[in-house]
């Protein structure tokens, strides 16, 4: 081969931000991810499975067109009608809810688990695939039904070991409404928002004019929750701002009612939730890591039915929970029998063929135990 032509392919190569998933870690988020389904349902969840495609213009229809930057796109070759690849569940949900389900009874609870595939990840996350995990409530709009979504999701990620959670939640309408309602210019606005979006007080109060000294205290009063909701009942807010900032207030008094000992933040000034979200919003954290574990909140469910739902991301989850250990692997020499072994727990790996040293072919494949004359047998760590 001259030096000028190409090497072959690497048949391990993957496309950016798309990753083989090995043993164990295949199996270790496999189980997490039915362990948070479970829960879901133990609540009265009920499991829906939407397609991996759409057509195009009903995949993107109402929630849906939020995604619209980051959808795949490709055309059905039967229909000749261009398809799109999911970016986000929760779209297809909704639209399950508001045409195969609308004359179920409400509230309706469901529950999902899928793969969704993104045109381009983030610097915190550059995968392009992601899973998700999530619950959806619709049909109440009321602060019992925030704080059943924000309460099952902690139970669910406490099933994985993960009871130090912090939730962050917001109002991302909030600030838009009051500066609609005071009348601020577009240009003003958009400097004020990005502003807020950077938490830069200088910022603010530079381009904030009569409203710098409100938006300011309100910027300096994220962080946990009493002492945000103290500087949200103190602000001097337009009619439109100060109902949500009351609904705001209700949500948390709800989620605080039922779960009195989950940390809870409250950011009054973060408008950042996904575009469909309309109302209360929360973001979920582990204590010292950066990456969300999960984020929901209010939406409209087909033309105007309120929604409100918890995505949880099993990929940053399992980076931040315990190790989940996998199932103990105990080798069976060919001819016994492990039925009593798998009912106990352990996943036997069976010998095809004779063995002439058991304990060695069983280290081999990477057993943590051997069966040897009906006795199991722990293999001592090298």
């Amino acid at each position: 081969m001259s030096m000028t032509e190409d090497l072959p392919p690497n048949p391990a190569l993957l496309p950016a931000g798309l990753r083989d998933l090995l043993p164990p870690d295949a199996e270790t988020e496999a189980s997490a991810v039915e362990a948070v389904m479970d829960t879901f349902a133990s609540h009265g969840y009920q499991r829906v499975k939407p397609p991996l495609m759409e057509f195009e213009d009903s995949l993107l229809a109402a929630t849906g067109a939020a995604m619209a930057d980051q959808v795949f796109r490709l055309m059905d070759p039967d229909t000749h009608r261009m398809m799109a690849v999911r970016a986000d569940m929760t779209p297809q949900v909704a639209r399950i809810a508001a045409t195969r389900l609308a004359h179920a009874p409400r509230p309706l609870r469901l529950s999902y688990a899928g793969q969704c595939l993104r045109v381009r990840g983030t610097q915190l996350d550059p995968d392009r695939q992601v899973a998700q995990a999530g619950l959806e409530l619709i049909g109440p709009d009321s602060p019992a039904a925030d704080a059943e979504v924000v309460a099952v999701g902690a139970e669910a990620l406490a099933a994985l070991g993960l009871t130090r959670l912090s939730f962050d939640i917001t109002m991302p309408p909030l600030v838009p409404t009051y500066l609609d309602e005071s009348g601020v210019p577009a240009q003003t606005r958009l400097l004020l928002a990005r502003a807020l979006d950077r938490k830069d007080a200088a910022g603010v109060a530079e381009h904030g004019g009569a409203l710098a000294g409100t938006l300011t205290d309100l910027l300096l009063a994220a962080g946990p929750a009493d002492r945000a909701l103290a500087a949200l009942v103190a602000a001097d807010l337009t009619p439109g701002a100060r109902a949500l900032a009351t609904r705001l207030a209700a949500s948390v008094a709800a989620i605080q009612a039922r779960m009195p000992q989950l940390k809870l933040t409250v950011d009054p000034v973060e408008f950042r939730g996904l575009k469909y979200h309309t109302g209360v919003c929360m973001t979920v954290y582990a204590p010292g890591r950066h990456e969300e574990l999960g984020r929901g909140g209010r939406y409209i469910c087909g033309d105007n039915e309120p929604a409100t739902g918890l995505t949880i991301y099993p990929d940053s989850v399992l980076r931040a929970a315990p190790d989940r250990q996998p199932k103990l692997r105990a080798y069976v020499p060919e001819g016994c029998n492990a039925q009593a072994l798998r009912a106990e727990g352990y996943a036997t790996v069976a010998g095809l063929g004779p063995a002439a040293d058991p304990t060695a072919e069983a280290r081999r494949l990477g057993c943590t135990h051997v069966l040897i004359e009906g006795a199991l047998v722990s293999l001592a760590v090298e």
